[in-house]
């Protein structure tokens, strides 16, 4: 065999490798458990009028549902008017927000559920990043979520009878393919979270329950 027909074997036998090896990573199987924390404002100004910025803090939990194209997602969050609404003087439920008051901050608790929530992953609708832009589109998981207030039925849910359309979406960079999430909520949610996206950060995930990839 001669040496150029060798050369010409040899690259083709590296541009199949190659070629394997691209389509292995498109072709990486998505995690199957997701868990991270959220930490955003809402407006100051929603529905035309100032009500904040509020704080928002919790934790959040997504579970795709093997091959149903569904999903489980949850979340606990905190909210409290910040120092910037209370310099604003922003008055809620009668109660002007001061420094010398905590509790003029109004507090409170949201548990946010959505069962079998359609996964997506025509992503063109979540909300972009500031740069450095994400590269992995990820996917999204749409439905009608359950939102309570300190452990009740929020007052927008009209006790539970109205609930709101809930949009999540995970997706990442090249260093960490699952990075961010994404909450954006409907109508009549949006009148207390805004309408903007509430961001959060991706800490784990996991394969199956017995199978951790840890970030």
């Amino acid at each position: 065999m001669n040496s150029k027909v060798l050369r010409t074997m040899v690259s083709a036998v590296a541009v199949v490798i190659l070629a394997v090896g691209i389509c292995a990573r498109a072709q990486a199987p998505t995690p199957t458990h997701f868990s991270g924390l959220i930490n955003d404002y809402s407006p100051d100004t929603i529905m035309g009028k100032l009500v904040g910025p509020w704080e928002m803090h919790g934790k959040w939990s997504l579970d795709l549902k093997g091959r149903s194209g569904l999903a489980d997602f949850s979340a606990e969050m905190t909210m409290e008017l910040s120092d910037h609404a209370v310099d604003s003087g922003v008055v809620t439920n009668g109660i002007v927000a001061t420094f010398a008051d905590p509790e003029t901050r109004i507090p409170h608790t949201h548990h946010i559920t959505m069962k079998d929530a359609a996964i997506s992953y025509a992503t063109g609708t979540c909300p972009p990043y500031a740069p450095p832009v994400t590269t992995n589109p990820g996917f999204m998981v749409s439905g009608p979520a359950h939102i309570t207030g300190n452990g009740g039925p929020a007052p927008f849910s009209k006790n539970d009878t109205v609930l709101s359309m809930l949009q999540v979406c995970v997706n990442g960079g090249s260093d960490v393919p699952f990075s961010n999430v994404t909450l954006l909520f409907g109508s009549p949610a949006s009148g207390h979270f805004g309408t903007q996206a509430i961001h959060g950060v991706i800490r784990e995930t996991r394969f199956s329950d017995f199978n951790d990839e840890h970030h």
